[in-house]
């Protein structure tokens, strides 16, 4: 039989360590926790499980994502984790030692897995087995009992403490057999059996003054362990009196802040004796190492106090038994359970465990920038701790467990904020609470995300004509929000063609600080104004550019003198008369001074005035249309032959002019104009066959003009959608007038943007202007027209259209 026990025991011990993990359950606890069961003293290298496969993870990329445990207990790291995902044991494990007398020892991991970082907390269970046998404060008891105690008298044995759990623990004491006592039990408010020691017959300390039994205390394991001491009884003389405890368990609440020689507890057992019989000494029957090390008890008052400081992350509580012994040698027992109550004596701890710095502006929202990990020793409300950020910025938390990621919310722009110093706050809610800060520095790099930005849509410069080449015309700036080369801006003009001519032979720019400078002498007559594309491009990779439109308008000049076409500066002036009829009434249109000038704006507004007359009152000429009429009737002329000069001035600053003579012959019909113009004085010796070239050019002019009016009748038929059959000649007698800069040089007097022809008809007698229409897209060539010939052709015809009148 006893070999049979022997063989079961080894076969259960080895069973025991063969079968050591217990998988419990496997589900997601608290947002995918996992929970393993471990049976203490397990040997070294046994594994709990399969991290990987419990959580679904491939084991190939557990060595990149570096996968690790991390364990929150003080003393001891229990558990490590293999390349291929297996937790396993690498330190003893006593459940006694880490969790005392807790019914449930539960360690709490954390797996970290970085590339990304996941989180996953993990419980182990610790389970109990039978590897402590119950044990005995003292080897030997020592009981001095009176004789005259009567039977049936207990006397209070001290109690076996056994560490295990539930049937592993202490389940019964046995007393070796004796016909005085027998044994029996006593349980607590706490539910601790404790032995008494039962007197079945009175002591005759004179028959036997001393007694020695075996007390054995068996737990429920398999196999069972015992624990034994030694009673030793010596009978004694009366004394009847026990000391008595207030209460059997005392419990004490202090604060883990309790300064060292703190009083903690008075004990105070009575006894009714006298004299030596009720002299009670105090002693600890039962005191864990821990404790010893913490509390002190004075064995004549009864008061303990500490000797060091108390901590309850170390040890939330404690529980010890004392007895007080009288002169007698009586015995009482009570028991004192302390329960350390925590105090918010630790401030949250952050730790920083990444952090990512610089961070791309164009980052995307949610790109982690810094992985925080935040814990505080404190238990309860004084170990919870929220955290939050204290600026408000483009970046939040996101808890997870005991750790917080700091990610961005949205995206990021250097150009508004090109760092951030941000501040973490870590509080607990303890009372006062503990507040913990830690302060980030988050720099921004720079990405070339801002294209440049020109200050104006269109840039307009105003130059003067004749303005020297190489002058300074305009100044473009474009700026860029960017940093460094991402800012910098090089200027360009884009390459195009102004009349057939690269805009390079017009204008250059200084590609650094994006001064224009002409690169010509501009002249107004040949070119009004011109626009180009300047390109400002940054530096970055890529570049960014933006284009603008520049437009230089050129500003005329008053460096043309007036024109004159009719009367013709280059004809002899006494060969050139105006019939005037003798009966012509005051009003009579007797001719029109026709002038130009290639300036433009004011510059190019006439004014007609008499400079030379014979008689003031005698003509009148229009201000600004050159008209001349006759101011009075004629019937009292003096003369038949008047000479005028008239003078064409513009409105230019200084004004520049011109002047025209014209000869007037008043007569009753054309007959009369031939002696008048035969007595003109010689100036050559071709001044005698004056009269003859007249009349040959008349009859010319004649002929030429019923050739003319034949040919417009017939193109008027054919081509009915012609404007008029003068059109061509009007353009090319008169300016037209263009401008499409902002008249920032009109007055508003002029109709400007709108080009004219004038036509002036042929019967002086009837309105001047024909028609007037806006002309689009002129020549510049076309603006003057300076042939001498041309000029003398028109006067010619205004001639012959005199004669015509006075013959008809």
């Amino acid at each position: 039989m006893l070999e049979e026990g022997r063989l079961s025991e080894n076969i259960a011990t080895m069973a025991g360590q063969v079968i050591i993990i217990l998988f419990t359950f496997y589900s997601l606890f608290f947002a995918s926790q996992l929970r393993y069961s471990v049976l203490e003293e397990v040997r070294h290298n046994t594994v709990l499980g399969n991290i990987a496969k419990d959580l679904g993870l491939d084991t190939q990329d557990l060595e990149v994502r570096k996968l690790r445990i991390v364990s929150h207990n003080k003393k001891h790291n229990f558990f490590s984790a293999s390349l291929d995902g297996n937790i396993y044991v690498i330190d003893r494990i006593d459940r006694e030692d880490i969790c005392g007398s807790e019914q449930v020892c539960l360690l709490d991991l954390e797996i970290i897995i970085e590339n990304p970082v996941n989180i996953f907390p993990v419980t182990v269970e610790v389970l109990d087995i039978n590897d402590n046998a119950p044990a005995f404060s003292k080897a030997i008891f020592e009981i001095e009992i009176s004789e005259s105690a009567s039977a049936g008298a207990h006397f209070v044995l001290g109690n076996a403490i056994d560490p295990d759990l539930g049937v592993n623990s202490l389940q019964s004491y046995t007393l070796n057999p004796n016909p005085h006592f027998t044994l029996g039990e006593k349980i607590d408010s706490e539910g601790t059996n404790h032995p008494e020691l039962i007197l079945e017959q009175p002591l005759d300390r004179e028959k036997l003054d001393e007694f020695t039994l075996i007390l054995t205390a068996s737990d429920g394991g398999k196999p069972k362990k015992t624990g034994t001491a030694v009673i030793k009884i010596e009978v004694q003389d009366v004394n009847d009196n026990y000391p008595v405890f207030s209460q059997d368990t005392y419990r004490i609440s202090l604060k883990e802040d309790m300064p060292i020689g703190s009083v903690v507890f008075h004990l105070n057992a009575s006894d009714e004796d006298d004299g030596s019989n009720a002299d009670i000494t105090y002693s600890f029957s039962y005191i864990p190492e821990n404790a010893h090390q913490i509390f002190t008890l004075d064995s004549k008052t009864g008061i303990i106090k500490t000797k060091a400081d108390l901590d309850y992350e170390s040890m939330p509580n404690y529980k010890m038994s004392v007895e007080a012994k009288d002169g007698g040698g009586l015995v009482a027992k009570c028991n004192i359970v302390m329960r350390i109550v925590d105090v918010n004596d630790n401030a949250p701890e952050i730790v920083i465990a990444s952090l990512s710095t610089p961070i791309p502006e164009d980052s995307f929202p949610g790109t982690l920038v810094a992985l925080i990990n935040v814990k505080d020793l404190d238990s309860g409300k004084n170990g919870e701790v929220s955290c939050h950020l204290t600026e408000n910025v483009p970046l939040k938390l996101q808890s997870s467990n005991n750790y917080y990621k700091i990610v961005t919310t949205e995206n990021l722009d250097r150009e508004k904020n090109s760092s951030y110093n941000i501040t973490l706050l870590a509080e607990d809610e303890g009372s006062p609470p503990m507040v913990t800060q830690s302060t980030i520095y988050i720099h921004i790099l720079d990405v070339n995300d801002n294209m440049p930005v020109f200050n104006k849509p269109v840039y307009i410069s105003y130059i003067p004509e004749q303005t020297p080449a190489g002058t300074s015309v305009l100044n473009v700036h474009a700026s860029d929000l960017d940093n460094i080369e991402n800012a910098r801006v090089i200027y360009s003009i884009i390459n195009t063609n102004i009349d057939n001519i690269p805009v390079s032979s017009y204008v250059s720019i200084n590609s650094m600080t994006g001064v224009i400078y002409a690169q010509r002498s501009f002249d107004y007559e040949q070119l009004q104004e011109f626009q180009f594309q300047v390109m400002g491009k940054d530096n970055g990779t890529p570049s960014l550019s933006s284009n603008v439109t520049v437009k230089i308008c050129i500003l005329d000049k008053n460096d043309n003198i007036p024109k004159i076409l009719y009367p013709s500066s280059d004809t002899d002036e006494s060969a050139l008369f105006e019939f005037i009829p003798h009966t012509a009434e005051k009003g009579y249109l007797v001719t029109k001074v026709i002038a130009v000038d290639a300036d433009s704006g004011h510059n190019a507004w006439l004014s007609y005035h008499l400079l030379q007359v014979p008689e003031p009152s005698l003509f009148t000429i229009g201000l600004h249309t050159g008209e001349i009429k006759i101011g009075k009737d004629l019937q009292v002329i003096d003369s038949l032959r008047q000479k005028i000069v008239v003078l064409v001035k513009d409105n230019g600053v200084p004004s520049l002019s011109a002047t025209a003579t014209l000869n007037l012959l008043v007569a009753k019909n054309f007959q009369q104009v031939v002696p008048e113009i035969k007595q003109q004085p010689a100036n050559s010796d071709t001044s005698s066959n004056v009269t003859f070239y007249l009349v040959i050019a008349i009859t010319f002019i004649s002929i030429l003009f019923i050739v003319i009016v034949l040919a417009v009748v017939i193109f008027k038929c054919r081509k009915s959608s012609s404007p008029t059959s003068l059109g061509t000649f009007g353009r090319n007698m008169y300016p037209q007038f263009t401008l499409g800069c902002p008249s920032e040089i009109s007055d508003t007097s002029l109709p400007f943007p709108f080009s004219y022809d004038v036509c002036v008809t042929l019967d002086s007698k009837q309105n001047e202007i024909a028609f007037l229409k806006p002309v689009q897209n002129v020549p510049t060539e076309n603006l003057i027209d300076t042939d001498d010939l041309h000029s003398e052709n028109i006067a010619q015809q205004l001639l012959k259209d005199k004669f015509q009148q006075t013959v008809i």
